[in-house]
């Protein structure tokens, strides 16, 4: 266990892709222990750049035949690569919190329920994409650091701290504790993302299960629960869809004038915290 409670790893010691190899070699933040190419594609461009990051950083490098990789690799198509590296550290959510000027405000993903890898890693990808300072996931109920999840997210879990909380209610109430709007996407809430007044705030972007949506007790916990405005024939997005949608709100209220991130506290005790809401659809 690390300070604060966080646990020591999250999985993510297998790393299939170029994508995510590439990344978790060039931020140098795990040790890697081994990394397989494809002897039929060492000559490609983004392998030739893999191995030449890997044993700059002393890290062993095997050519396999394309039987043999497949045969170690977890996903379908491993792109011809696949590294063993020490798993991801999670970090205390407490580190989350903290706002360092000149940086932005926090910016946070909390995920609540996501099981499926894909999406985990998608929406890791998508974080990491629009500036978000991290992401908090449940101790149950939530997707592992499968190689699936590290692909789709390629190379983001190098980028975007990962806390891991016993309850995801239990968080929410932490973060408003600490001066961190919560806003909940939901078809069904009472706010239209496009017009809320949190953004540019130090906020929270909860997500419920595809399946489900929102927990009942997360749902309540939440200042605010916005829905995405749709003029199309489908119900909703996608759990992964929505969330790139939400995160690039986001960043779009935050970039100034000239296109960069606005930095620091934004005055928003004026506003008042709204009733929960009992919607139980779902972002899928």
């Amino acid at each position: 266990m690390r300070a604060g409670g966080a646990p020591a790893g999250l999985g993510g010691d297998q790393v299939e892709g170029h994508h995510a190899v590439h990344e978790l070699l060039a931020a140098g933040r795990r040790r890697v222990k081994a990394v397989w190419v494809a002897q039929s594609l060492a000559g490609s461009v983004p392998l030739v750049e893999i191995v030449s990051l890997a044993r700059r950083q002393g890290v062993a490098v095997q050519l396999k035949s394309p039987e043999a990789l497949a045969s170690a690799a977890l996903t379908s198509s491993p792109q011809g690569v696949v590294a063993w590296a020490q798993p991801v550290d999670a970090v205390p959510l407490a580190e989350l919190l903290v706002s360092r000027p000149p940086g932005p405000n926090p910016f946070l993903l909390v995920l609540d329920g996501v099981t499926d890898p894909g999406n985990f890693g998608a929406l890791l990808r998508t974080a990491a994409c629009a500036g978000a300072t991290g992401a908090a996931i449940g101790r149950h109920r939530s997707a592992p650091l499968t190689p699936a999840a590290l692909k789709a997210a390629a190379g983001a879990v190098e980028k975007v701290p990962i806390a891991v909380v016993p309850g995801i209610p239990v968080a929410l109430q932490q973060l408003s504790k600490a001066g961190v709007w919560t806003v909940g996407l939901d078809p069904d809430g009472e706010a239209d993302l496009w017009h809320t007044t949190l953004l540019e705030a130090p906020v929270a972007l909860v997500l419920g299960s595809e399946g489900q949506g929102l927990s009942r007790l997360a749902r309540q916990r939440c200042d605010v629960l916005a829905r995405i405005p749709q003029s199309g024939v489908l119900e909703s997005l996608n759990v992964a869809a929505a969330g790139a949608v939400a995160c690039f709100e986001v960043a779009r209220r935050r970039a100034g004038p000239g296109g960069s991130v606005v930095a620091g506290p934004t005055a928003v005790e004026s506003l008042g915290r709204p009733g929960p809401s009992t919607s139980s659809t779902s972002y899928q």
